[in-house]
């Protein structure tokens, strides 16, 4: 029978014991300053990941599991420098039995069947026929809209997780239907492809039949590039299946929009905003990035009995969490 109990990363505390099943992904066999070899991993469930190691390890502790591979961990939890660790005394492959793959979903089926139902709709209200046809020649693929439909929109900052690409994308979708009737220089419809192939490239820049990782053309490429190779073959099916070329300017916009939309040359994009759409996108793809990531970091923290999150050194900040109680 699988477990129907188990306390959750985001419940876990200091000096807490720890024996049940997590996933397991980023594994290196590393020495300590002594020389000394000892496992480093990531374990997560459904709601977040945690640092673990394995003290003294040896190469069999390292092959006894993949990358991927649900595992069995005995050990404890502390804190280290702000940050929660789970040191292991003991890890293997877990058996079946021991496995609860709700445990370990984000998003339900379910809801990942709503938020596919959502695209589809905003999609097929467009009414322009060249970007209509764009999207059906996207929506009628099923290998790509499995693979969409299935992604994470990140290794690890936000919506990492199955299905996070698709709710990064509605999320960002319903904010463009929310705003563009605030700005009237805005094409609506436009942005609304924008939102939904922006971050395209990403159903082949990673890998995520269960642990998250990047694929060779990812690593070689990266999800803009990817992109573009996409939307090429796309648009020529477009093309085809209308009958009718598709406008050049309009390719060039939303090519644009995808190579811009990270909004600044060290965060990888090659090119800055220039259009007023390109600009949209790239403040709503921020927006909705930042505020899934912030709630995560607060949800996660490991100071449960203050009003303030662990300082962030990438953020350059704490996070305040006072909820009111």
């Amino acid at each position: 029978m699988a477990i129907s109990s188990r306390r959750f990363v985001t419940q876990l505390g200091h000096q807490e014991a720890i024996d049940q099943v997590f996933l397991a992904s980023e594994k290196q066999l590393r020495p300590n300053r002594s020389g000394n070899l000892y496992l480093q991993l990531e374990l997560s469930d459904r709601s977040g990941s945690i640092d673990a190691r394995l003290w003294n390890a040896s190469d069999q502790d390292y092959r006894a599991f993949d990358n991927g591979d649900y595992v069995h961990v005995v050990g404890s939890t502390q804190l280290f420098q702000g940050n929660l660790q789970l040191i292991a005394n003991r890890i293997r492959r877990a058996d079946p039995h021991e496995v609860d793959e709700a445990d370990f979903l984000t998003l339900e089926n379910d809801q990942i069947a709503g938020l596919a139902d959502r695209l589809n709709e905003i999609l097929r209200q467009i009414k322009s026929p060249p970007l209509r046809h764009l999207s059906e020649a996207f929506l009628t693929d099923a290998t790509f809209m499995a693979k969409f439909v299935a992604a994470p929109a990140a290794m690890k900052h936000h919506h990492a997780y199955r299905g996070g690409l698709l709710e990064h994308t509605v999320n960002m979708m319903e904010l463009v239907l929310r705003i563009a009737d605030r700005y009237p220089d805005l094409d609506q419809e436009l942005l609304l492809i924008g939102a939904f192939l922006h971050d395209m490239g990403k159903v082949d820049e990673l890998s995520y039949q269960r642990d998250i990782a990047y694929t060779d053309p990812g690593q070689l490429l990266g999800h803009i590039v990817l992109a573009m190779g996409i939307l090429d073959a796309k648009i020529q099916h477009a093309q085809r299946q209308s009958g009718s070329p598709f406008p050049e300017h309009l390719a060039n916009s939303i090519k644009h929009m995808i190579i811009s939309h990270h909004g600044q040359y060290d965060y990888g994009s090659p090119k800055l905003p220039m259009t007023i759409e390109a600009v949209a996108l790239h403040l709503i793809d921020n927006l909705d990035a930042k505020i899934h990531s912030f709630s995560q970091l607060i949800r996660d923290d490991a100071n449960v009995d203050s009003h303030w999150t662990q300082y962030h050194a990438h953020l350059g900040r704490k996070l305040y969490k006072y909820d009111g109680d």
